[in-house]
């Protein structure tokens, strides 16, 4: 191998350093573990088959996903759409659907439509992740229903060990207290002081059963038939797009966030692939999880090496120091959850709220207001997207104008025409040319400044043709461009010269 390729690997998968792409991924790995186990009850399966999904995806992802530094597992997204085909016909089903899911995303990638996030404005995008900060906030509020003074006083000094603790290294320039990610520290501390001190607190243990084996390879067991497939069919598409949608805009957020692109397309691919896997070893479909990946990339991840020792050590974790980790108390990941909540909301939204336009904002609190009722990031992003759509054909359809002169001499008289014709302003044309003012005129139509964007548009510049010709007009269209010429011709409507 030689230095050429060491280097290309080395920027893909360490940028950084080994030590911090290791650390960031731990990190990510104790954000995961409250998450995929929830997230596992809201499908309804055992939260072993998330945890087992969350380390496959995690591994495959690393080497086939569009962005390194990224981290995908079982999602809460995901979980939504699977709960009701799990209550129907069972986990076996799912896996199925979870196979097919990945089939779709695979060709989805392959198809090189993971550009379509560029129809989604950077408002939408926003209000992704604000929605999805107080999700994973209000997530962790039933972990402090009835807490006592023990439980709020760790989740105090936890917070204060994560935030804290750089900022007091920085501080005294102690290196000691920056080189560990300080949610690190938080769980061993918390730890150590809830066993220490004999706490009353939940721990991991109390949240389900974890694995005690490693995931096993075997195919779904459903019956090879069309009915199988009619079963799964609805729900694989739901997981697919779903998936797609909430792993593009992860992608794009983490792009934001390190000043690097990515490849969406790949990103799709790998996705369908990992979920494939996951699917074949027993685990639940899953996708992009932007608050992990906004931890990982907070503490220092910027290659695949980060996601993929988040996939290992939730392994590790899992498994081999099982005994460990379920005495965590749940209180010291809560506190990792507020922080990855408070890292990922833009807070300086809340400004720009007032200072954007009216519908710029509309669309940030729409999509906001959607994803918190029905916890559904998709839609929330759809409602956010179409609101997008509708605001920007209402703006640019109030930006065409139709001004009409009169040549005293001639009795000629001309309409200048500049702007966008489409579907949202055809009426609007229409409406600006005075018909019965022209009887009888020669009359010309100057579009040099306008572009016919479709049939409709096309539509209405015959309907005025016909209408003053009808009243006795003879009517000449002028400036008609290339593009907008040979919408005309294909739609036969229109004399035109010039």
């Amino acid at each position: 191998m030689n230095a050429s390729t060491l280097s290309r690997l080395r920027a893909e998968w360490a940028p950084v350093s080994i030590p911090r792409e290791l650390l960031a991924g731990a990190v990510a790995t104790f954000a995961l573990i409250p998450e995929v186990i929830a997230f596992s009850f809201v499908a309804g399966v055992n939260p072993s088959v998330g945890l087992f999904a969350s380390f496959v995806i995690s591994l495959v992802i690393a080497f086939v996903g569009g962005r390194p530094a990224m981290v995908s597992a079982a999602a809460g997204s995901v979980a939504l759409v699977a709960a009701p085909l799990v209550q129907s016909h069972g986990l076996q089903y799912l896996l199925a659907a979870g196979i097919l899911a990945g089939v779709v995303q695979l060709a989805f990638g392959l198809l090189r439509m993971g550009v379509l996030v560029r129809f989604v404005s950077s408002s939408v995008r926003t209000g992704f992740v604000n929605a999805l900060a107080i999700l994973i906030f209000s997530a962790q509020l039933p972990h402090l229903a009835g807490a006592g003074t023990a439980t709020w006083a760790m989740l105090g000094l936890g917070l204060a060990i994560i935030y804290g603790l750089p900022a007091l290294g920085q501080r005294l320039g102690w290196r000691a207290l920056t080189a560990i990610p300080s949610p690190l520290i938080c769980v061993v501390a918390l730890s150590l002081l809830a066993s220490g001190m004999g706490l009353p607190l939940p721990t991991v243990a109390d949240l389900g059963q974890l694995p005690d084996s490693l995931p096993l390879f075997g195919l779904p067991e459903v019956p090879l038939a069309l009915d199988t497939l009619r079963i799964i069919a609805l729900p694989a598409l739901a997981i697919a797009m779903v998936g797609l949608l909430e792993s593009v805009l992860t992608a794009a957020v983490v792009d934001e966030m390190t000043d690097t692109p990515s490849s969406k397309n790949r990103e799709c691919a790998g996705l369908g692939v990992a979920n494939v896997a996951a699917s074949l070893f027993g685990g639940i479909a899953g996708c992009g999880m932007i608050g992990q990946a906004v931890g990982n990339v907070k503490y220092g991840g910027r290659g695949r090496l980060s996601t993929l020792f988040a996939g290992v050590f939730l392994l590790i974790l899992m498994v081999v120091l099982k005994p460990w980790v379920s005495q965590v108390p749940v209180i010291a990941l809560v506190a990792i959850m507020v922080m990855v909540s408070a890292s990922t909301f833009d807070w300086k939204s809340l400004g720009t709220l007032v200072r954007h336009p009216r519908m710029s904002s509309a669309v940030v609190l729409a999509t906001v207001a959607v994803t918190l009722f029905t916890h559904n990031l998709a839609a929330g992003v759809a409602v956010g997207v179409l609101l997008s759509g509708v605001f920007f054909a209402f703006k640019v359809a109030r930006m065409l104008q139709v001004r009409a002169t009169d040549d005293e001499a001639s009795g000629l008289r001309t309409w200048q025409v500049t702007g966008q014709v489409f579907f949202a302003s055809a009426d609007a044309f229409i409406d600006a040319f005075d018909i019965l003012g022209a009887e009888g005129r020669p009359v010309r139509i100057d579009v040099s400044g306008a572009h016919f964007w479709d049939v409709t548009a096309v539509a209405a510049l015959d309907k005025v043709v016909q209408r003053l010709q009808h009243h006795g007009c003879t009517v000449q269209v002028l400036g008609l461009n290339q593009a907008s010429a040979v919408l005309v011709d294909r739609m036969g409507s229109a004399p035109r010269s010039g």
